[in-house]
């Protein structure tokens, strides 16, 4: 059974860091790609980063990019996102997702390019 489990949320002022973790268990995930999306309240949820199975191509949305990184670890199996310069509307659930066949980019941008998913983490940034 796969299972993602994220962990790094929580309370935050403007301008800090957090970093988020997901780890993956069940199988592997070196040769498809992680994600990360949030939730904010009353919100959809939305994209905010994605890795590629090999690593090395990492996509942002426009409103993390140059904040956010995304990154994995040798093994493939857990992903984090570290966030810096962090602002109020970047308050929201974050969920890690993960892909069981290596798709596009255009698709893991987008939730349908996912088939595993965590329960997410709260990240909360207020002064």
């Amino acid at each position: 059974q796969v299972q993602l489990v994220e962990s790094g949320g929580g309370l935050v002022q403007p301008g800090g860091s957090l970093r988020l973790s997901c780890a993956a268990s069940g199988r592997t995930f070196i040769t498809s790609g992680m994600g990360w999306f949030r939730q904010a309240p009353g919100k959809e949820r939305e994209f905010v980063a994605t890795s590629s199975w090999s690593g090395g191509n990492n996509y942002y949305a426009d409103s993390v990019k140059g904040r956010f990184t995304i990154s994995r670890d040798n093994v493939g199996n857990t992903v984090y996102l570290q966030m810096n310069s962090l602002k109020p509307e970047d308050t929201a659930v974050y969920y890690c997702a993960a892909q069981a066949l290596r798709r596009t980019t255009a698709q893991s941008m987008g939730e349908i390019g996912y088939d595993y998913w965590g329960q997410g983490t709260q990240v909360t940034v207020s002064s």
